[in-house]
């Protein structure tokens, strides 16, 4: 057997390990939901981040029952600029905030995204971690090792990836996994998936992972898919 593969196979029993011990920590105290909803504001996503403006609805109204859900809009765009709102309690807050914001030409910061969630999370827990990219261009080792400190605090990421750029692909699996959250891709042809992922997270956010499994009971098969990720 060569060294290649000798070493993946390493690699993925670590992995494995980190994620059953993530597992058997704790959970997160109870109270409100709080969600932080995170975006790629560059100039490629600019279709998309209008279909979000119009099914943002969908992370509160899925949570009416459920206590409802406090959510931070976040994104990042141009040269380097990163930007996070307060946390918002309805959908007319977080519509108002989103359609102030134009889509810029940049690079991808989601190292940026991570870190901001484990700084709010460390104040007050986080419940979950909503991202929508369709790429990556930054050093995978990084952004693995935010995800396993998210992972240890029971902040979960859910990596929703537009387009098919395999690179990003894998980086945003790995991610999702070493936060014990999930990967789904979705396409921006098909706005109900998108809807129904964005429900799900949310519901998780606000009732765990009960809520979630009776939620994807009746729902698309890409929101089972989802649901199996982080059982």
């Amino acid at each position: 057997m060569s060294d290649k593969a000798l070493r993946t196979r390493s690699d993925k029993q670590s992995i494995d390990r980190f994620i059953n011990e993530v597992r058997k920590l704790p959970p997160q105290g109870g109270g409100q939901g709080r969600l932080i909803f995170a975006l790629d504001a560059t100039a490629s996503r600019e279709a998309t981040w209008d279909q979000a403006c119009h099914l943002q609805s969908e992370l509160f109204m899925a949570t009416r029952d459920l206590g409802g859900l406090a959510i931070q809009l976040c994104y990042y765009r141009g040269f380097g600029e990163f930007k996070a709102t307060g946390f918002v309690n309805e959908t007319g807050q977080l519509l108002d905030l989103m359609n102030g914001v134009s889509c810029l030409g940049g690079r991808t910061q989601i190292s940026r995204v991570l870190a901001h969630a484990m700084k709010e999370t460390r104040a007050k827990p986080v419940k979950a971690v909503v991202f929508i990219g369709d790429c990556c261009e930054e050093p995978v080792d990084e952004l693995c090792h935010i995800a396993g400190e998210l992972g240890m605090l029971r902040t979960p990421v859910f990596m929703f990836h537009e387009g098919a750029d395999a690179h990003a692909r894998a980086v945003f699996q790995q991610v999702s996994k070493l936060s014990g959250g999930a990967y789904a891709p979705f396409d921006r042809n098909s706005p109900q998936v998108l809807k129904d992922l964005m429900a799900a997270v949310a519901v998780y956010a606000s009732g765990g992972p009960k809520a979630l499994q009776d939620f994807s009971r009746g729902s698309s098969p890409e929101v089972r898919r989802l649901t199996r990720q982080i059982r």
